[in-house]
């Protein structure tokens, strides 16, 4: 197929611009930035420079393509009210944009990368693709912005047909991740993480290329309205540094950073977020994550996609390995 892609650039892009293109599809890569693109013209990738402002453009340049994948986004939990409007467009509005695109282009295939944060803190409970969050209050500009963007996709499918599959990513680990969660398995495996920050936040988690292979078999399989949940286990951030500790022979910290701690420390918040590697809204961050669970059921992904992730302890030794933090055998 001829694909038009966003967001190709991004850590789950990338590796989905990969799986797809050794899959034999055909590339067309939507970029601001061509210094970050390297990686997708060596796949074999066209590029074309833009962004998600322009529908009537987006339309134009997606035109003749035999589907869409709209994986762009921007991901971070923590960031300051000046910084709401930026992400609010490239979200919402930008998601409008591009799916309204693709039907006034007549894309015959659609696949939009939404995220189980949608549901909210699940409190404890694992939930699946029908579930619906209770209330509207949001814990951070991120979860309230996917949300919309995912209903918008939602009222395009109802309302005006869209032919369009939407898969739900949980947490993403990998090799170069630079999210916080990975940010955090770094600085454990660096000797900078005397106490778990959040480690009783509850997440999913897969590996990247489980998503990008997760993500293939939904355009190719899924079914148009559906929604597909692409999780392989459900854990905590204890239980994932535990992990990471057991791969590497490390020792996990026994204690946790104490919230109580991190809640006095709110009014200088981005001091000690730059101190302690987190983003400067600790408001934000701790509404997020003190007792929050992101936990979903990836069957209906794995009964009706053939969707087969690898399990945790698997992913991470791929993940140090190709990071070169394993030991080489003696």
């Amino acid at each position: 197929m001829n694909i038009f892609m966003t967001g190709a650039t991004g850590f789950i892009g990338g590796a989905t611009a990969r799986h797809l293109t050794e899959q034999g599809h055909q590339l067309t890569c939507l970029v601001r930035d061509r210094s970050k693109a390297g990686h997708l013209a060596d796949l074999g990738c066209d590029l074309v420079d833009g962004d998600l402002s322009d529908r009537a453009r987006l339309a134009e340049q997606m035109k003749g393509a035999d589907a869409v994948v709209h994986g762009a986004a921007l991901y971070e939990v923590g960031i300051p009210a000046s910084q709401r409007p930026v992400m609010v467009e490239a979200n919402v509005t930008g998601t409008a944009n591009v799916l309204n695109a693709c039907l006034d282009a007549g894309i015959p295939r659609v696949l939009y990368v939404s995220t189980v944060a949608v549901f909210g803190n699940t409190n404890g409970v694992v939930v699946d693709e029908d579930y619906k969050r209770s209330t509207l209050d949001f814990d951070s500009v991120y979860e309230e912005t996917k949300y919309e963007a995912h209903l918008i996709a939602h009222e395009l499918i109802e309302e005006r047909g869209l032919p369009c599959v939407i898969v739900q990513p949980g947490g993403v680990y990998g090799p170069e991740d630079h999210s916080a969660m990975g940010q955090t398995i770094s600085n454990f495996l660096d000797g900078r993480l005397p106490m778990i920050p959040f480690g009783e936040l509850g997440m999913g988690a897969t590996h990247v290329e489980d998503i990008a292979a997760g993500i293939a078999l939904a355009l190719d399989k899924g079914e148009a309205g559906e929604s597909y949940i692409l999780n392989a286990e459900n854990t905590t951030m204890r239980g994932l540094i535990e992990v990471a500790a057991a791969t590497s022979g490390k020792k996990a910290p026994k204690r946790d950073v104490p919230t109580g701690l991190l809640k006095l420390l709110r009014p200088i918040g981005p001091l000690v977020g730059k101190v302690m590697g987190q983003p400067p809204n600790l408001s934000e961050l701790i509404r997020s994550a003190d007792g929050v669970t992101f936990w979903a059921d990836g069957d209906k992904a794995r009964k009706d996609l053939g969707f087969r992730p690898r399990d945790v302890a698997t992913g991470m030794h791929d993940t140090l390995a190709a990071e070169g933090r394993l030991d080489a055998p003696a």
